[in-house]
């Protein structure tokens, strides 16, 4: 409205009439006489019912919380109200939104009904005609039930159809309203259609990519394992390859070099014994030769000692110990010593490294005890403890335990050119085992050595 006419309702003003046009414009009444003044209410009220109408489809179409059922119902109810219709359709074409849910759905003086035997017989109808034929909806009127075609994309899908009231006047408006509201339907169900398959698509996508990411730990664990599995073949080649040079290098000593002392030692017993049946032998030749002969048997047995530390490394299986303890006393020492082993309380698993020192320490204290002494028993005592493995060797022999004592002092502090170096050795061994070595003399009347060795320490050993 403009600004001069604001105000201005005296007829005798200038502009008077300018304001009754305006108001002819706004009102819908071409003039102010109260002849006009039914037309003027009644326009006024089908603005009212209007913005009523208006209300309730924008009420009614924020309802998508309740689902597409929910916002049809409250369409139909909307649509009834402002028509004050004895029912209401909502159809969706055969064909058309096939994923739309409910198909169709009538509200009438029993509630909503959903069930097609449960409509009266003139509903049916035009269910049917919305249904196979929606484009046939734009005709309006059929009788006093009123048809608007529910259209999506500019294609019918379905329609609305409703008996307006008896004292309702169905204008144009009205009918606009009804289109509004059922295109409202079509894109409300078409979107419901959007957002399930929407929601399924992002279901199977979080799945696939769960899937995916499943495959892909798997993937990743499998590699490690491969790895782990390739790594440990290789070192398992490695030993492989280490234990057949080792064991070829042990059947070359044993078949080349073991061989040769021994004949040499038989050489010389044979020229010893032509020099003792001579008249007049040199004694000083005969005592070099047994000397040399002595040597040879110890260089033998010095041979199978290293004969037996290479065909048993330190990955012998654990709890082998007292077998191989077994095995040294029985295999690789001469005949004539008797060699008895004792094991005491329950044999406890070891790492391999710590068993292979214990065997070296018992064959080198077994060796020492032949080629030292003229014991004829050793003892061989392996105790377990909770905490703790005490091993000694024990020996009948004429060994002096303070000698050898001070025989180990004097290699601690000064190089003997190799001479006692065994005794050295094996503290080293218990040394590096957290543990601790004596000498004493043995109830057998020779000499015992005892090494105790803390558990605690072989297994730290054991995992660093």
């Amino acid at each position: 409205m403009r600004s001069e006419t604001t105000g201005n309702t005296d007829p005798d003003v200038p502009g008077f009439g300018r304001t009754l046009a305006d108001l002819g414009v706004l009102t819908g009444v071409r003039s102010g006489k109260r002849s006009y003044y039914p037309a003027y209410v009644r326009s006024s009220e089908r603005l009212e019912n209007t913005i009523r109408a208006l209300d309730r489809i924008s009420r009614a179409l924020v309802r998508t919380a309740e689902g597409p059922r929910g916002l049809v119902e409250a369409v139909l109810r909307a649509a009834a109200e402002h028509l004050q219709a004895d029912w209401m359709l909502v159809v969706v074409a055969d064909g058309a939104l096939r994923a739309a849910r409910p198909r169709f759905l009538m509200l009438g003086g029993d509630g909503v009904i959903e069930d097609e035997q449960q409509l009266p017989p003139e509903v049916r109808a035009h269910l049917r005609v919305l249904r196979s034929r929606p484009w046939e909806a734009e005709e309006t009127r059929i009788g006093p039930v009123v048809r608007v075609a529910m259209t999506l994309d500019g294609e019918p899908v379905g329609g609305i159809a409703g008996l307006p009231g008896r004292d309702v006047d169905v204008a144009d408006t009205d009918l606009a309203i009804l289109r509004v509201l059922a295109n409202q339907v079509a894109v409300a169900l078409h979107n419901a259609f959007l957002l399930h398959a929407t929601t399924r698509l992002r279901g199977r996508t979080e799945k696939l990519s769960e899937t995916a990411a499943q495959r892909a730990r798997d993937l990743a664990e499998r590699e490690a394992q491969l790895a782990l599995t390739q790594q440990r073949l290789s070192e398992a080649m490695q030993r492989q390859v280490l234990d057949d040079e080792r064991h070829r290098i042990a059947r070359e000593l044993h078949d080349s070099v073991t061989q040769d002392v021994l004949s040499a030692g038989m050489t010389i017993e044979i020229c010893r014994s032509e020099l003792a049946a001579s008249d007049g032998p040199p004694d000083q030749i005969i005592e070099q030769l047994t000397a040399a002969k002595d040597l040879t048997r110890h260089a033998v047995e010095r041979l199978r000692t290293a004969i037996y530390a290479l065909h048993h490394n330190s990955d012998e299986a654990a709890g082998s110990l007292p077998i191989m303890l077994e095995r040294l006393s029985s295999v690789h020492l001469p005949s004539d010593l008797q060699v008895r082993v004792m094991v005491i309380g329950t044999p406890a698993p070891l790492p391999g490294e710590a068993e292979h020192s214990l065997l070296r320490i018992t064959g080198e204290a077994l060796f020492n005890t032949v080629a030292h002494t003229n014991a004829g028993r050793a003892q061989v005592r392996l105790s377990y403890h909770s905490d703790r493995i005490v091993l000694t060797i024990a020996d009948d022999g004429d060994g002096d335990p303070a000698q050898l004592r001070k025989v180990l002092r004097m290699t601690s502090s000064a190089d003997l050119a190799g001479v006692h170096r065994g005794l050295a050795n094996m503290r080293a061994r218990a040394g590096e085992m957290g543990g601790s070595m004596s000498i004493r003399r043995s109830k057998l009347g020779g000499i015992m050595v005892r090494f105790e060795i803390p558990l605690s320490t072989i297994e730290a050993g054991a995992h660093s």
